[in-house]
């Protein structure tokens, strides 16, 4: 399985990006799809999942503020962030999960400042 995103870079305090992965390669059973994200100097967290079904699972941090989503038909799982702050700055990393076998993306960075 090889994931690609697309999107993030230098956002202002407030802005509203969206992160998009598309999932390629032997993509059969992939089940859950999502994003962690990794600040300098802490541990990657998770930022949000969405399992095949559409259920989903978020950070505190981000709840209310990013909304997760996937197009099965496409293989792609997409990351609208919103009320963007400082502290969300980090690289954001592509994840998929097989039953037993975990994927993750190369990482795109995110930097949040004016």
């Amino acid at each position: 399985v090889q994931l690609q995103a697309f999107g993030g870079g230098l956002v202002q305090p407030g802005g509203s990006p969206t992160l998009s992965c598309a999932a390629s390669g032997n993509i059969s059973g992939i089940n859950v799809m999502g994003w962690y994200r990794q600040a300098p100097g802490k541990q990657r967290e998770l930022v949000a999942i969405i399992t095949r079904g559409g259920i989903t699972n978020s950070a505190d941090s981000v709840k209310g503020r990013f909304t997760i989503s996937r197009d099965n038909a496409k293989n792609t799982v997409y990351l609208q962030m919103n009320i963007l702050k400082p502290e969300d700055t980090a690289v954001y990393y592509c994840y998929a999960e097989k039953t037993n076998w975990h994927y993750w993306g190369p990482g795109t960075q995110v930097t949040v400042s004016s």
